[in-house]
């Protein structure tokens, strides 16, 4: 049981990430009427994408959450905690959308290379094991991949119970806030482009 439920808690960080990587390439080329449109901020397509994706993360976390209620009858106070990891998630996922939108106007077929990538980046995760579990050498490439601390304090408050660790969170927040702005500054940068390549 313990297992699955660590599976799966992992599963609903990398499915909402990934969803939304997948469809940044095609965010512009499939709204191209709305390019020409220079009232319309293109910018919200993003934004669109990821809310569907938080919509389905929702709704398989609280099947987990019922589910865990259900079997092992003892909820953790820190699920509560839980959206706080929704903020670095967001700004990481929606910034690295903002750059892959811009970048699919110009190499379409950078849409073919997320699923590989998210793919990858799956296994690079304690999704399907415990990060102890990876040999110690290579852990700093487990640490490299974005959503491995995401994936681990999920789990922590989750399954285990254990409180977050707000230094790790601030931190992450701070890098993902980067990330966040670059895309949208690389996204803006571009976008006058987007006509003439349509």
């Amino acid at each position: 049981l313990g297992i699955g439920l660590l599976l799966f808690s992992g599963l609903i960080v990398h499915a909402l990430f990934a969803e939304s990587i997948h469809r940044a390439p095609y965010l512009i080329i499939n709204h191209s009427n709305y390019v020409k449109k220079i009232v319309f901020p293109l910018e919200i397509l993003a934004w669109t994408s990821l809310g569907s994706a938080l919509f389905h993360a929702a709704i398989s976390a609280l099947v987990l959450i019922l589910f865990y209620g259900v079997l092992d009858h003892a909820l953790h106070w820190t699920m509560l905690l839980v959206p706080l990891l929704l903020l670095p998630l967001a700004l990481v996922t929606i910034g690295i959308s903002w750059f892959l939108a811009s970048a699919g106007v110009f190499v379409r077929d950078i849409g073919q290379a997320s699923g590989p990538v998210t793919t990858v980046m799956l296994f690079l995760s304690p999704v399907f094991y415990p990060a102890s579990a990876f040999p110690e050498a290579y852990r700093g490439l487990l640490y490299a991949n974005p959503l491995t601390f995401l994936i681990t304090q999920a789990q922590d408050m989750l399954i285990w119970g254990k409180g977050p660790s707000w230094i790790g969170i601030g931190a992450y927040c701070a890098g993902s806030y980067l990330i966040a702005w670059c895309g949208l500054l690389w996204f803006q940068k571009t976008r006058k482009a987007f006509a003439d390549v349509l």
